[in-house]
C-alpha cells in the first residue's frame, strides 16, 4: 500500500492512498465468501450459489463494500504512520479509481487539529477583587426587600415631594419628532408610557427628571427637557435632548413595614430579624464566591488564549461563527429588535460573532492540549452521575434519558465538558491568585 500525506496550511492534510491489486483482490475475496454465506439465491442453497453467481447477483453491492473497507484501513493505516497527526474530520474520498491492473486509488482532504505549542500553564498570574460583604451591603439588600413589603397610599393634599411615587404619563420627543422614529424600535418602549411609577429622587429615570415634579399634583402636566446621557444603550440617541411631555395622574406615599422580627417572619417564616440578616449575608457572600470564581476562569482562559497563537480548522471556524450569530440575533430579537435592524447591523454582528468563536475554539483547543499533557481524564461514574442529574431535572428516568444523549451524539458533548470544567479546575488550582482591593482594580483597568 502507498500512502502519501501532505501536511496544509489551516488545519488541513491531503491523503493519496494505491493499493496494489493483490490487496484489491485479497479483501473482494474475503467479501464475497461473506456473501456467498448469507446471500439467498433462488435455486440454491444457502452457502452453495456459485461465486460468478454471487458477482451477478451482487456485484454492485460487493463493490461499495470492498471500496469502503479499503479506504477505511487505509486511513487507519495512515494514522498509524502519521501519530503526531490528530485528525477531525475526514472530508468525502475524491478521485476514487479501479485501475486496468486491479489497483486502486483515492485521495481525501483531513481537517486536521491545529499544532499548539503551550506556554507555561502552571502559575499563571490571576488578580480579582476582594469583594468582601459588608454590613452596609446587607443593610442595602435588606432595605430592597423591605421596599417589596411597602404600602402606598394616595397623596391629595399636597404637591410630591422627594421620596414619593409619581405616576405618570408622557411622551417623548427629539427635535419634535418621536423618540422611537429617531432612535429606532429599541427606543420604543422609552418613546411613551401610560401608569409609569418613578420615585422622585436623585438620579431616578434620568438625571435632573424628577426636579422637576417636586410640588406637581395629580392631574399637573409638564414639559420635561433632559440630555440623554453619553452611553445611552440607543446610539443615536446620545447626548440628544430630549422632551418629556409629562401628565401626573397620581401621587403615592411610601410607607415602609418596621424592620423587626414580625418582618422578617414574612420574609423568611420562623426567622427573627437577625437571622434574616445572617441569610442575606450568607447568600451575597454565595453570590461574591460565584463571581470570585468566574473572574478566575476569565483571568486564566484570557491569558492563555494571548499566550496562544495558531491557526484554527477554516471548516470548523465559519461553522461556529455561524452558531455564535444565530444566538446573537436570536437573543437581539427576544430583546425587541427588528428583523430590519438585523440586517443593518449585520456586519458588525458577523465581526464579533466571529471574535467570539475563535476565542471559543481557541478555547477549546488548548484546554484539550493540557489536559492531555496531563492527563487527565473522565471516568464513566462522573459521566453517569452528570447524566443522572440531568435526568432529575429533565424528569426522565436516567436509562431512557441516557439513550437519548447517545442517539443525539450530547453524551459525547457531556465528556468533553467534564473534561474542560477539570482542566479548568487544574489551572486555577495551580495558578497564583490575589485578591486585591476594588479600588485597586479599577485603577488597574483605567490604565
Amino acid at each position: 500500500m502507498n500512502i502519501s500525506l501532505e501536511k496544509k496550511e489551516n488545519c488541513l492534510a491531503a491523503i493519496s492512498v494505491i493499493i496494489p491489486a493483490e490487496k484489491v483482490t485479497e479483501e473482494r475475496s474475503q467479501i464475497i465468501k461473506s456473501f456467498v454465506s448469507q446471500a439467498r439465491i433462488p435455486g440454491y442453497r444457502p452457502g452453495k450459489a456459485p461465486v460468478s453467481v454471487i458477482e451477478k447477483a451482487h456485484g454492485e453491492a460487493v463493490t461499495q463494500e470492498l471500496e469502503s473497507r479499503l479506504i477505511q484501513n487505509s486511513f487507519q493505516q495512515a494514522l498509524k504512520e502519521n501519530e503526531d497527526l490528530r485528525v477531525l474530520t475526514v472530508k468525502n474520498p475524491e478521485n476514487v479509481t479501479h485501475m486496468p491492473d486491479g489497483s486502486f486509488s483515492f485521495s481525501a482532504e483531513l481537517i486536521t487539529a491545529p499544532d499548539v505549542t503551550l506556554p507555561d500553564y502552571k502559575g499563571l498570574n490571576v488578580e480579582i477583587p476582594k469583594l468582601e460583604v459588608s454590613d452596609e451591603l446587607v443593610e442595602n439588600q435588606l432595605s430592597q426587600i423591605q421596599q417589596r413589603f411597602a404600602d402606598y397610599e394616595d397623596i391629595d393634599d399636597r404637591g410630591a415631594q422627594e421620596g414619593d411615587i409619581a405616576i405618570i404619563d408622557y411622551t417623548a420627543t427629539v427635535d419634535g419628532k418621536p423618540l422611537d422614529e429617531v432612535g429606532g424600535e429599541q427606543a420604543k418602549p422609552l418613546a411613551s408610557n401610560e401608569g409609569y411609577w418613578v420615585r422622585i429622587e436623585n438620579e431616578a429615570f434620568f438625571p435632573g427628571f424628577t426636579d422637576e415634579l417636586i410640588d406637581t399634583k395629580e392631574g399637573d402636566e409638564k414639559d420635561i427637557t433632559v440630555t440623554l446621557p453619553n452611553d445611552f444603550p440607543v446610539e443615536p440617541l446620545r447626548e440628544q435632548e430630549a422632551v418629556f411631555a409629562v401628565k401626573v395622574t397620581g401621587l403615592k406615599a411610601e410607607t415602609l413595614p418596621e424592620l423587626n422580627d414580625e418582618f422578617a417572619s414574612k420574609v423568611q417564616p420562623d426567622s427573627t430579624i437577625d437571622e434574616l440578616k445572617e441569610l442575606i449575608k450568607e447568600d451575597l457572600e454565595l453570590r461574591a464566591n460565584r463571581q470570585k470564581e468566574e473572574l478566575k476562569v476569565n483571568s486564566v482562559l484570557d491569558q492563555l488564549n494571548q499566550l496562544c497563537q495558531f491557526e484554527l480548522p477554516e471548516e470548523y471556524l465559519k461553522a461556529e461563527t455561524q452558531g455564535q450569530a444565530d444566538s446573537m440575533v436570536q437573543e437581539g430579537m427576544q430583546n425587541g429588535m427588528t428583523e430590519d435592524q438585523v440586517s443593518e447591523n449585520q456586519d458588525a454582528l458577523f465581526q464579533e460573532a466571529e471574535a467570539r468563536a475563535t476565542n471559543s475554539l481557541k478555547t477549546n483547543f488548548i484546554l484539550t492540549e493540557i489536559s492531555q499533557a496531563e492527563d487527565l481524564k473522565v471516568e464513566n461514574s462522573e459521566v453517569l452521575q452528570r447524566v443522572t442529574i440531568m435526568a432529575k431535572q429533565a424528569k426522565k428516568p436516567v436509562k431512557g434519558y441516557m439513550k437519548e444523549l447517545q442517539k443525539s451524539g450530547q453524551l459525547s458533548n457531556i465528556r468533553t465538558n467534564l473534561l474542560f470544567s477539570k482542566t479548568i479546575d487544574f489551572l486555577i488550582e495551580h495558578a497564583n491568585v490575589t485578591e486585591v482591593e476594588e479600588q485597586q482594580e479599577e485603577e488597574k483597568a483605567a490604565s
